[in-house]
């Protein structure tokens, strides 16, 4: 699972997710990729799962890259605990995305095996995505 060797602090505010992503916005590595449409949390689970769905799908062919990383961690406070006292012990790490921000790269593969890969990596994010190729994709590459 995705997690941080370290953090300079252990518990972050839950802050606010407002405009479009404006770095991360475009395909860097590969020839394919997934963007998301809206924001939201992604948890390490989420793109761990996403991960191996990818890469059983293309049967370890090509090279996928992850561009997201869950370093904000998300506090939760124990089943039946009274208000107040603090808050809770940091249970997992999430990425924050924005509209726009690229999150998986493929490369190495044909167009209809990327297409379904990617396909089956959104099925296990929890928002909504859109599937992008390079402009001077070839078929012949």
């Amino acid at each position: 699972m995705l997690q941080p060797k370290k953090t300079k602090y252990r518990k972050q505010q839950k802050g606010r997710m407002k405009g479009n992503a404006m770095r991360g916005n475009q395909l860097s590595f590969g020839s394919f990729g997934i963007k998301t449409l809206e924001e939201g949390w992604i948890t390490g689970r989420q793109i761990e799962a996403a991960r191996v769905a990818v890469t059983r799908y293309m049967k370890r062919e090509g090279q996928i890259w992850i561009r997201i990383f869950p370093d904000k961690p998300v506090t939760k406070k124990p089943a039946e605990v009274r208000m107040g006292k603090g808050k809770g012990a940091p249970e997992y790490f999430v990425a924050r995305v924005t509209p726009g921000r690229m999150m998986f790269e493929a490369e190495g593969v044909p167009l209809e095996i990327a297409k379904e890969a990617l396909r089956l990596a959104a099925q296990k994010l929890p928002v909504v995505t859109k599937f992008v190729v390079r402009r001077d994709y070839t078929e012949d590459n």
